[in-house]
């Protein structure tokens, strides 16, 4: 293993090489993946140098090393900024000869990189950018989405509260494409189930304080606060909630979208009773167990699996299963991704389903709640399952589809 450091324009990119010295086949059997997310601001947790590690782990377990191929592994920083993003990516493109990026937590920084591997005809493993658009009106044949998006999440906690009774709804919401994003799929769902959004505030990426946004969402009296963000914004505005007494006045929380790492860093006292939707969590069975306590052995801190961490392995096994298809890498994004919908998707973390031609990957949801801290038996033992939701009923139909790759 070699690591090194390089810098490009404003983005830290580090290097963590997985190859091997062996000779070219006939085929090119030689590939490059980066690895592009926050690596050191609010949605480090969830994916950060753990995806990394999460990546490294599908090379290892895809047998291809022991064939004779030579795989790098890559990572960098966007910070959280499309133009940073798109910087990266042409660097890893153009010098480099990056094949494919996975991960890209953050929606606008990942709409802007799937343009671009488009233009380059390269690779867009989607696993932690939730925006439902990338395989929508955004969709292109070198993007897949492997873990979840905003439909999910909406059809799966949305419906679900509305559903039971919270029947008005006021948002906060991050800022960005992936905020809107998540606010609209969701006011939509909880429109049709006979709820009614009185309104909403959008409050800026990364912020610290949300006591004047609390205090709209109190002044509206709906019955649900959904909270439209993600990593540290989620887990600030559930601490500060708390201390508002939000939940004690009759107002319930809705995390949209909330990771096992919001919940390890806020501690189930505070935690306890949330509703949410995820598609991946380490304890469901032997498979999932087996592979998280690999995960956690090599991650920092001993971190826990996050769903976009474990959507990386899934997306990169998948990606690779492909290129052995095809006998070698033929840097050829489109063909690659089209192998990869021809192909069973079939991994230990989210089984055996399809990746459609718009590129979602079709996953169950599962409905979660946090447990009582007395409820908890062991460590990072925190969700207890309320219900399991189809893939069908979680991600857009394809009669309802804008994606320009459905299209006669």
């Amino acid at each position: 293993m070699r690591i090194s450091v390089k810098r490009y324009g404003t983005a830290a990119i580090m290097l963590a090489g997985l190859g091997l010295a062996s000779p070219a086949l006939a085929q090119d059997k030689t590939v490059k993946i980066g690895v592009l997310n926050d690596m050191s601001s609010l949605y480090a947790d969830i994916g950060g140098p753990n995806s990394v590690v999460a990546v490294k782990m599908a090379v290892e377990d895809s047998g291809l090393l022991k064939k004779g191929w030579k795989i790098d592994v890559i990572g960098g920083d966007h910070q959280n900024k499309p133009d940073v993003g798109v910087n990266v990516a042409r660097q890893w493109f153009d010098v480099d000869k990056v094949d494919v990026i996975t991960d890209t937590p953050n929606s606008g920084v990942a709409l802007a990189v799937s343009n671009l591997v488009k233009e380059r005809n390269k690779v867009l493993l989607n696993s932690g950018a939730a925006t439902a658009d990338l395989t929508g009106k955004a969709c292109t044949p070198n993007t897949v989405s492997f873990t979840y998006d905003t439909y999910m999440l909406a059809n799966g906690t949305g419906k679900a509260l509305t559903k039971a009774g919270g029947d008005t709804w006021f948002f906060l919401t991050s800022d960005y494409a992936f905020g809107h994003a998540l606010e609209r799929d969701t006011s939509a769902v909880v429109t049709a189930n006979g709820g009614k959004v009185l309104g909403g505030v959008k409050h800026p990426i990364n912020t610290a304080d949300f006591s004047s946004f609390l205090l709209q969402a109190q002044a509206s009296k709906a019955k649900i606060i959904g909270l439209a963000n993600a990593g540290g914004d989620t887990t600030n505005s559930i601490k500060q909630a708390s201390e508002f007494g939000l939940n004690t006045q009759g107002q319930k929380l809705a995390a949209l979208l909330l990771f096992i790492n919001d919940v390890h860093s806020l501690g189930l006292k505070t935690a306890q009773g949330l509703s949410f939707t995820e598609s991946f969590y380490w304890d469901m069975n032997d498979a999932t167990r087996a592979w998280s306590k690999r995960f956690a052995a090599q991650a920092s801190k001993g971190s826990y699996p996050s769903m976009t961490q474990a959507g990386n392995y899934a997306a990169v096994l998948h990606y690779l299963k492909a290129l052995d298809a095809l006998g070698g890498n033929p840097h050829d994004g489109a063909k690659v991704v089209a192998k990869m919908k021809e192909i069973v998707v079939d991994d230990p973390l989210f089984g055996k389903n399809q990746l459609r031609a718009d590129g979602r990957r079709m996953v169950p949801a599962y409905l979660f709640e946090v447990k009582k801290p007395e409820e908890s038996k062991y460590p990072w033992d925190y969700y207890k399952l309320v219900s399991k939701i189809d893939p069908e009923d979680v991600a857009v139909p394809l009669a309802q589809n804008p994606c320009p790759l459905l299209k006669k």
